[in-house]
Order: C-alpha cells, then sequence, then structure tokens
C-alpha cells in the first residue's frame, strides 16, 4: 500500500518522482491492478479517512491469504491519498489518482461534500468510484459510475424522527446543523419532514460551521425554546464539544443525530455530556452475526481496538470492488486484461473499466459485515439502520429499521 500525504508541490514532486521509480505506474510495463483511495487522514475528522483505510487494508490482507493478493493472476495493489477533510483537496487528490495514477477505480468518501467534490471527475474519466459511506443523494446522482455501499438520508431522517416521535414519545424538536456540510443540511431537511409528517414540530433550528468551538450562542437560542430534544446533524467531533457546552447550559434533553456521530473519538470528547443521546448507524458490534465478528475478530487482531462502522462500510467497499473484478476475469478475460497497468490510457482500459462498472451495478445480496448488500437502479445499497443509544458512557444498541 502506497500513501502519500498532502499536496504540496515538493512534496507532491518527490512523491511523483518516487513513485516512477519504484512503484510501476503507468506505462512501467508492470503487471498489476491499481485502486485508488481518498480520505480524511488528518484535518478536522481524520478517524473518517483512517477508517476508511485500515477496512481497506484488511479487505487486502483477506485477499492476500485467500489469492496471494492476485485477482486474475495480476497482484492488487492501493494508492491512498489525504485530502485533508477539505473538498478541494478532495478534488485535487482524486484528479491526480485519475490522471497521473490511473487507477482503475476509487474508494471514497466519507463527508457527502468531498464525495460530492470528487464525483464527476471520476464520472468524466469513466472510473468507477465506490463511496462506502456519504449518504447524501446528490453522491450517486453525480452519474453511473458513481455507487456507495450505505443507506442514503432520506431513510437515515426517517428512521431518526420516527425513533424521536413513536419510540421516545417526543413532539418538539430543535435542530442544530452545519451549514457549510452537504450532509448536514440534507439531512436537517429529511428529518424534518418525517418528524413533522408525523404530527412533530420544529420549534428551532440553529446552525454553526465545521471548525466552530463555540456553539453556547446558538444552545442558549435553542434552550429559549424548550425542546424536548435537540437533532444535531453533524459530525463527532462538533458534536461532543456541542454536547458538553449543552450541560454546561443546563440543557439535559437528548440529544439526538446520524452516522457521522460514528468515531471512536465521539465519546472521548463528549464524555458524559453524551449519556441520554442515541444515534442512526450501519452496525451495532455487539450484533451476532458471524459474519460481523468474524470482521471485528480479524480488525481487533490487527489494530487493536474495536471498528467503527466507517471501517465496516470500507471493507465492504473493497470486497465488492474485488468480487466484481474476479467476476470480469471469469466472464471476460480479454476484457479484464484491460485492468491492467500497462493498459492505462489505453481503449482496452476504458472497455475494461465500463465493464467492470456494468459488473458492480449487478451486485446483489453480496454478505457484507454492514448487511447484504443489494444496488438498486441508483447505485445505493438498500440495507436496514441500527440505532446506538449511549447508556454509562457506552454505545449500546437499541432497534433496527428496515427499508
Amino acid at each position: 500500500m502506497t500513501l502519500r500525504m498532502g499536496s504540496r508541490p515538493w512534496v507532491l514532486t518527490i512523491l511523483l518522482g518516487a513513485s516512477l521509480v519504484f512503484s510501476g505506474c503507468a506505462g512501467s510495463g508492470k503487471e498489476e491492478l491499481v485502486v485508488g483511495e481518498y480520505g480524511s487522514l488528518t484535518g478536522n475528522d481524520p478517524t473518517f479517512g483512517q477508517s476508511t483505510k485500515n477496512g481497506v487494508e484488511l479487505a487486502l490482507d483477506e485477499l492476500m491469504t485467500t489469492s496471494q493478493g492476485k485477482i486474475g493472476g495480476l497482484p492488487v495493489r492501493t494508492i491512498v491519498e489525504d485530502d485533508q477533510g477539505r473538498p478541494e483537496e478532495a478534488a485535487t487528490v482524486v484528479q491526480k489518482l485519475v490522471t497521473q495514477d490511473q487507477v482503475i477505480a476509487v474508494i471514497g468518501e466519507v463527508a457527502s461534500s468531498r464525495s460530492l467534490a470528487a464525483a464527476p471527475i471520476c464520472q468524466e474519466a469513466m472510473v468507477p468510484m465506490i463511496s462506502p459511506s456519504s449518504t447524501n443523494p446528490k453522491v450517486t446522482e453525480v452519474g453511473d459510475f458513481i455507487f456507495r455501499m450505505c443507506f442514503i438520508d432520506p431513510f437515515q431522517g426517517t428512521v431518526m424522527a420516527k425513533y424521536a416521535g413513536e419510540n421516545l414519545q417526543l413532539k418538539q424538536i430543535a435542530i442544530l446543523k452545519d451549514v457549510r456540510s452537504d450532509y448536514s443540511v440534507g439531512l436537517t431537511k429529511f428529518f424534518s419532514d418525517a418528524f413533522v409528517a408525523i404530527g412533530g414540530t420544529i420549534v428551532e433550528e440553529q446552525a454553526y460551521s465545521a471548525g466552530d468551538q463555540d456553539f453556547r450562542p446558538q444552545l442558549t437560542a435553542i434552550k429559549a425554546k424548550k425542546p424536548q430534544a435537540i437533532f444535531i446533524p453533524g459530525y463527532y467531533t462538533e458534536v461532543g464539544l456541542i454536547a458538553r457546552q449543552a450541560r454546561e447550559l443546563g440543557l439535559t434533553v437528548p440529544l439526538l443525530g446520524g452516522d457521522g456521530w460514528e468515531s471512536d473519538q465521539l465519546l472521548q470528547i463528549g464524555g458524559e455530556a453524551l449519556n441520554g443521546a442515541a444515534y442512526s448507524n450501519h452496525f451495532a458490534v455487539d450484533n451476532p452475526d458471524p459474519r460481523l465478528q468474524s470482521f471485528l475478530q480479524k480488525y481487533r487482531a490487527k489494530f487493536g481496538g474495536d471498528p467503527d462502522a466507517i471501517a465496516g462500510l470500507a471493507f465492504d467497499a473493497a470486497n465488492v470492488l474485488f468480487q466484481s473484478m474476479q467476476k470480469l476475469y471469469e466472464q471476460d478475460p480479454k476484457a479484464f486484461a484491460g485492468l491492467s497497468s500497462s493498459k492505462a490510457g489505453s481503449d482496452a482500459r476504458k472497455e475494461a473499466t465500463r465493464k467492470l462498472r456494468d459488473l458492480i451495478a449487478t451486485t446483489t445480496n453480496f454478505p457484507g459485515v454492514t448487511g447484504n448488500i443489494t444496488l438498486d437502479e441508483h447505485r445505493n445499497a438498500s440495507k436496514p439502520a441500527v440505532v446506538l443509544a449511549i447508556k454509562d458512557g457506552k454505545k449500546v444498541y437499541d432497534t433496527t429499521v428496515a427499508p
């Protein structure tokens, strides 16, 4: 696995020079299957990128065990790029993966805004991109080469609205959203529409921007409306800070959210202030499903701790891609040969990635660790959601909601 960090010119020059010498990139004659991966290894939400990297790495380990790391006799290699948690950097690194490294497919991103920045590049180049966990509907609407392994926000928003209205019997909720995040803005709308539809009222809506540190003015305005809960469709760093400041201001109502909360850093940042909170997610580690438990065991052995759902989704994304590559080799070896690095830039490569796209699109009942994956006509996965409650400083499985 090749890891390249940042995009400063001198760093890029050195790394590209090194890759030309050592990595066997396009035109070098080395026969291999090169897959790109990008994520936020640094920045405001670095566990998203690290978990994605770990999940893909574990999938590669399994491929090494089952077939010496090869598909169709060719070794699989990944190139990992850090987008620093910024959409503009996501576009830069994916442009590099597509044009410089000439990868056959791209895995990423977690945050919808960053996937939306990169997806048009993959679509134009006809390179399949699989987002493990971007939930905003607009991501796969970019084009037919863009896929995702997770449920989407219209479903997730409805799940949490019904959980609030039916399970918790709440009628009045306030919302605190990240106004610069496509994920947060979209999930706010879908949650609000669903909650109002079942008789609830949104009593206040306040906004912040990722990276903010002080949320007391917004929380003070929310407190004045006396909501029964606060829905926070943001990412874990801000959510943890918001929880602590809410409790400091005497706001003791439940906090609710979506899968953007999922990180092992959430509880470390929010601490006891998160007790009583709940959020929608892609799996619960106490689910006895043997596929999930096997994944957990291998992850713990390799990385020394529990994975979050982001890692599980990345593991599934990599395996769906590997399965599709294997199918292409079995069904059309001549076309499969176009995926080899020596065919980069050729008509054979374009034909191969088009056929690879078609095979990814037919994914049906793939046995993932985050549930069985079937892609619909819009290339979105139809899967159940779980709700995790936070009790005594721990994430506890609460309920499962089917699509």
